[in-house]
């Protein structure tokens, strides 16, 4: 039978390293207070003891949990965990660590995790979008948390934003595909409903194809889920409204993808018969057949200032800037042509 052995305390690390368990403490949580020398005795007897600090002394000593939590829609799309990556690459080299919730998109599910991360001390909140309940942040504001918006300009209630206008984005696109002559549009958007970006993406594109005197009716405009299979349907539902349509406008690459996959089922040429333009640009986009046109987000770039932007608000820095723009650019593949002769 295996002998239990009992957790290692600041006391342990104290005697074994001839120290008081106050040296200890101020070498884990105020390096810069105790000598080189001393401070790599003392990590050398943690490695060797095992020794894991006790996060609730440690927030109990600096008065700050050194903890910062995000909040994004979903974790089963690439790129919020590439985004979520390099956040927390971010936060580590400030010494921060991250807790991370998600909202499934519903702004109601995103009030209770707000209040479970501040029930969990952290010292500031990243938000995806800006579909939260007004209550929910004027809670943040209350309480004096620093929070920012991410993946969009706009900031409700004078908060600060880390990303880009999704309106203008999507123009990219489209611009793109009127240029290659195409006339008859469709449009695949995720759900409008409680996501601020979806909703600004069918508006961008609506409002530069009435600038060009082309309106689409209502059936040329399908919603879905961000599901491969919903959007093979959602193409089909394209499709049977209007066999003339030659472009497809997509929210997003996974619904571009699903869009694809229908398109081979159904014997349609991609780009020949049929132009399909994403956006986010995933890793995944670029290694297609055909190869993806797609709106390519700066999402590492964007998540890092966010995490820099939250730790210079914590940190007490004045004067910031309210919006940090990511870059945004259109990235022309296999998947768009000009428009086919009828």
């Amino acid at each position: 039978m295996k002998k239990n052995i009992g957790a290692v305390t600041i006391d342990h690390v104290a005697s074994a390293a001839k120290v008081s368990t106050a040296t200890v403490s101020r070498a884990l949580n105020r390096p810069d207070t105790v000598s080189t020398a001393l401070k790599e005795k003392i990590h050398d007897v943690i490695k060797k003891l095992g020794y894991i600090p006790n996060a609730g002394a440690r927030s109990l000593m600096l008065k700050r949990s050194g903890t910062i939590g995000a909040i994004v829609p979903t974790l089963d799309n690439a790129i919020f965990a590439q985004g979520l990556a390099e956040f927390q690459k971010q936060l580590n080299q400030s010494g921060h660590q991250l807790l991370v919730a998600s909202s499934n998109y519903e702004p109601s599910i995103e009030t209770n995790q707000i209040t479970n991360l501040l029930a969990r001390g952290v010292e500031g909140i990243a938000l995806f979008g800006t579909s939260q309940q007004r209550d929910a942040l004027k809670l943040l504001k209350t309480r004096g948390i620093p929070y920012i918006h991410v993946g969009s300009l706009s900031a409700p209630l004078g908060g600060y934003a880390s990303g880009f206008d999704n309106r203008e984005a999507i123009k990219l696109g489209v611009e793109h595909l009127l240029k290659n002559g195409h006339k008859n549009f469709g449009i695949l958007s995720g759900i409008t409903h409680n996501n601020d970006r979806a909703k600004d993406r069918v508006a961008g594109a609506l409002e530069l194809l009435a600038e060009r005197k082309i309106h689409l009716k209502p059936e040329v405009i399908v919603e879905c889920q961000y599901e491969l299979q919903e959007a093979r349907l959602g193409l089909k539902k394209l499709i049977q409204s209007n066999p003339k349509i030659t472009a497809i406008i997509c929210g997003n690459d996974v619904l571009a993808m699903g869009a694809l996959l229908e398109a081979e089922r159904q014997g349609i040429q991609i780009p020949r018969d049929l132009s399909i333009v994403g956006f986010d640009d995933l890793e995944i986009s670029r290694h297609l057949l055909p190869s993806l046109t797609t709106i390519h987000i700066d999402s590492i770039g964007m998540w890092a200032q966010a995490a820099s932007h939250l730790i210079s608000q914590i940190n007490g820095v004045d004067n910031l800037s309210k919006k940090i723009k990511a870059n945004v650019n259109l990235v022309i593949r296999e998947s768009s042509a000009a428009a086919p002769k009828r």
